[in-house]
């Protein structure tokens, strides 16, 4: 499929460097959630992480590909809407690496503070992801600070190690529903599929209030769109990497748009049936699968719950559904 994915050699050879911060997560199949569903429902739950997200298994094989390569530097900075962020600011607390953050004006409050109790300095700078990733390289060149990316191979190599982990637990995984966000861990899903040469298909689920990638795989070619998700801020990308998007296309099966609302209703979903919480990037796979539902009878689902940080005062308007 793709020869510029990580092997499974490379993938197992970098679980060590995961689980000296924390075991495997664990996949559950859910009755009630698989009832809703009408067909066999197992959740990935990466919300367990020391960050409660993903996305720190990259942000941990990041840090030691540049140990391995001698690269490590003084000083990191990066861009984010938070969970990223947290992943590069537990990493480089690890190594005694110092660590600023730019997130855009009006990110989560939360996500803010855990950054910051991480360790990081954070700089609010621009009104979205891309805005706040252009700051941030121009800190880098004028401070001489490395700028770790938000799409990198050795993060995803990280991130593939979740998903060997699911692939594993569940070999028997006909579908699986991944988000996309910047695209790392929709292309270390396909990492581990290949890996692995498991057969199930892998969906991408992006927010239809941000479609980069959609648009992009029509068009062949990296095309901007506008971001006006309130809930997915983890996908609220406006310009797709080009690197993941030629895995992606390459790779995935179809590509499947969720709004807002859907989003919310499956936040509420995997409240009532799990009584874990779910941020909205978080809850895109489940609402992705509940989208599809119906073409998706007697098939055994798998859907990842990426990340638990949602605020308080967001959780509780969509709990109420008054979003």
């Amino acid at each position: 499929m793709h020869t510029d994915l990580p092997t499974l050699a490379q993938i197992q050879a970098a679980t060590p460097t995961i689980y000296a911060a924390f075991g495997p997560t664990p996949q559950y199949r859910w009755t009630t959630l698989s009832q809703r569903l009408g067909t066999d429902c197992w959740v990935k739950h990466e919300n367990h992480t020391p960050v409660g997200a993903f996305k720190v298994r990259g942000g941990l094989t990041y840090f030691e590909h540049l140990a391995r390569s001698g690269q490590m530097p003084s000083k990191v900075i990066s861009a984010t809407r938070g969970n990223h962020g947290q992943s590069i600011a537990y990493a480089a607390a690890r190594h005694g690496v110092a660590c600023t953050i730019v997130v855009p004006l009006g990110n989560s409050a939360e996500k803010n503070a855990a950054m910051r109790a991480l360790g990081a300095q954070l700089i609010e700078q621009g009104h979205d992801f891309q805005a706040a990733r252009e700051h941030a390289l121009s800190l880098a060149q004028a401070s001489g600070a490395h700028m770790v990316p938000s799409y990198h191979p050795a993060l995803v190599l990280g991130v593939a190690t979740g998903w060997l982990e699911f692939f594993q637990a569940v070999p028997a995984l006909d579908v699986l529903y991944v988000p996309i966000g910047l695209g790392s861990g929709a292309c270390a899903a396909l990492a581990a599929k290949q890996a692995l040469d498991h057969p199930v298909k892998v969906v991408g689920v992006v927010s239809a209030h941000a479609t980069t990638y959609l648009d992009s795989m029509a068009a062949n070619c990296v095309v901007e769109a506008p971001v006006s998700t309130v809930l997915a801020d983890g996908m609220a990308v406006r310009r797709a990497d080009p690197q993941a998007l030629a895995i992606l296309q390459a790779g995935l099966d179809r590509v499947v748009q969720v709004s807002d609302a859907q989003v919310a209703q499956a936040m509420r979903d995997l409240y009532t049936d799990t009584h874990n919480l779910a941020e909205g990037a978080g809850a895109a796979s489940f609402a992705a699968a509940w989208s599809e539902r119906e073409q998706l009878r007697g098939q055994v689902v798998g859907t990842t719950l990426c990340g638990g940080n949602v605020d308080a005062s967001t959780l509780c308007q969509v709990l109420q559904n008054r979003t």
